[in-house]
């Protein structure tokens, strides 16, 4: 069997190493299983820890030059556990597909550089629609009487008003893909976990958890207040 080089990338946040998926060991465990049949040959690894300026800068990336500078010295292809952990914004993805490295997401092992390129549309424009939406919900808000950032009982009830209509909307734009999850049996972790491979971000606009499934199936169920 002919051995492939590879060189690994990590990418972490000192503040969401908690989170499921997010963590270096859950990224370590991907690849880990992703390189097991043998055919590869690691000949760099590099972890990244991540700022809030480098979330999405090329050039802040240090770690991620030096594995591209032994990438192309080695001709080896670079390897990241997915693409969430790479970037999420199609300039960053293209810009590393101009670099000329190969490139594998281990989470999507038959996807080329081309399907990585596409999903990475796909995650972009599902964050621009969130964002598009929470900017709905705020102008109506604003539209209504909410000084935004201001407290008191009045506003308070507005505020709360604002971000239940906006859970409600976001959990209708999602619902089908639930239904999905629903008639295949999978758990709320396993929904979790896909929902992030599918490049679907959660309300706040990062990754899912099983926590966070929780309330937007609790809102799917629940029946619709009569009038």
């Amino acid at each position: 069997m002919a051995t492939c080089k590879c060189v690994i990338y990590y990418r972490v946040s000192t503040a969401r190493q908690g989170s499921p998926g997010l963590g270096l060991e859950d990224q370590t465990k991907v690849v880990t299983d992703y390189l097991g049949d043998g055919a590869w040959r690691l000949v760099g690894e590099f972890t990244e820890i991540e700022t809030v300026k480098s979330a999405n800068s090329f050039v802040s990336r240090p770690e991620l030059h030096r594995a591209l500078e032994i990438c192309k010295r080695k001709r080896a292809t670079l390897i990241i556990a997915n693409l969430g952990r790479l970037s999420r914004s199609v300039r960053f993805v293209n810009g590393l597909i101009e670099e000329g490295v190969d490139f594998k997401a281990a989470d999507m092992p038959h996807a080329d550089k081309f399907m990585i390129q596409a999903h990475a549309i796909m995650a972009e424009w599902e964050r621009v629609q969130n964002s598009d939406r929470m900017k709905a919900a705020l102008a109506a808000a604003k539209a209504r009487g909410v000084v935004l950032g201001a407290t008191g009982p009045a506003n308070l009830r507005a505020n709360i008003e604002t971000r239940q209509k906006a859970a409600e909307a976001f959990a209708k734009s999602v619902a089908k893909v639930f239904a999905g999850f629903k008639a295949a049996g999978l758990t709320q972790r396993a929904m979790a976990e896909e929902l992030n491979r599918l490049g679907i971000t959660s309300t706040r606009g990062g990754q899912w958890n099983a926590s966070q499934v929780g309330p937007v199936l609790k809102r799917l169920l629940r029946k619709p207040a009569r009038r």
